[in-house]
């Protein structure tokens, strides 16, 4: 091999890592397993699994479940592909969960959290047959996905009557990306929930057992002010809960999944794994 092609491949080699720290990964993903957890009128909502490598159902992995982002009104579960598949090959069960939103469904917010609270009730009751944890199951998402995670860990009321409330639907930690957490009348979208925001907003419901908290935020976001964190924080440590803020200089809404995809997700690992949700390094390549 002459200099000019070591060179060349060195070269490549350089311009390979540095891309990939800026960009998730741009493959297709798919879920090992598809499954349906709640039916309401005829409308049927899954959760999509992606479990680690040799995963049996007599496991008692931890497991996470992702919500996605799209104000409530759209968006797809594929948002947390890359993520969860990273996490199945850490050891974890990572679950995203499809929820009712109102460009398809014509439902308000309030819907989207009773069916964020249904599918962290229905992982634990199918904990046995799925190889999971019901001790260790996590919950995470960004923007109104965020909410929609924060409120399950978080919001006391938005329970579906026919389900065994006494399961519960709180996580046991909380992966937060740029999250809705304030729907007062200072807070996002409370023109759409101001008839029971005080229930639903997840900054006024903190108290003694809320989980542990990972927070992801942008210091260019359009939607949520770093005050708004800075306070939730606050409001956790008072509490006495753990809250860790993790602010990412100029980056805008949405930036978990592109420019810091992968410095993101290496701290959602660190988090998860001194909780005991994961084992050992983290395997991400950066």
């Amino acid at each position: 091999m002459n200099s000019i092609t070591k060179r060349f491949l060195l070269g490549l080699a350089i311009f390979l890592m540095v891309t990939q720290c800026v960009t998730p990964p741009s493959e297709p993903l798919e879920p090992l397993q598809v499954v349906k957890y709640k039916t309401i009128g005829d409308v049927e909502l899954a959760l999509h699994i992606f479990n680690p490598p040799d995963h049996r159902a007599s496991d008692k992995k931890a497991a996470i479940v992702f919500f996605f982002g799209g104000g409530w009104n759209g968006g797809s579960p594929s948002q947390f592909f890359n993520q969860s598949k990273y996490l199945a090959s850490r050891g974890m069960v990572s679950v995203c969960a499809e929820y009712r939103v109102k460009s398809r469904n014509q439902t308000s917010p309030k819907e989207c959290v009773m069916d964020g609270k249904s599918a962290v009730r229905w992982l634990r009751v199918h904990c046995k047959e799925l190889g999971i944890d019901p001790n260790r199951l996590a919950a995470g998402g960004g923007s109104a996905g965020g909410h929609v995670a924060a409120a399950t860990g978080t919001c006391k009321a938005f329970d579906e009557e026919n389900e065994n409330l006494k399961i519960s639907s709180r996580p046991n930690a909380l992966v937060l990306f740029n999250p809705v957490i304030d729907n007062s009348p200072d807070g996002y979208g409370y023109s759409r929930v101001k008839e029971y925001w005080q229930d639903f907003s997840p900054m006024h419901n903190i108290d003694e057992a809320t989980p542990p908290t990972i927070l992801f935020l942008g210091t260019n976001d359009s939607l949520i002010p770093v005050a708004t964190v800075e306070n939730y924080k606050k409001r956790m440590e008072e509490k006495g809960r753990r809250c860790d803020l993790h602010l990412y200089a100029d980056q805008p809404h949405g930036f978990f999944n592109k420019a810091k995809y992968y410095e993101t997700l290496l701290e959602t690992d660190r988090f998860l794994t001194s909780l005991g949700f994961l084992e050992g390094e983290p395997t991400l390549q950066q």
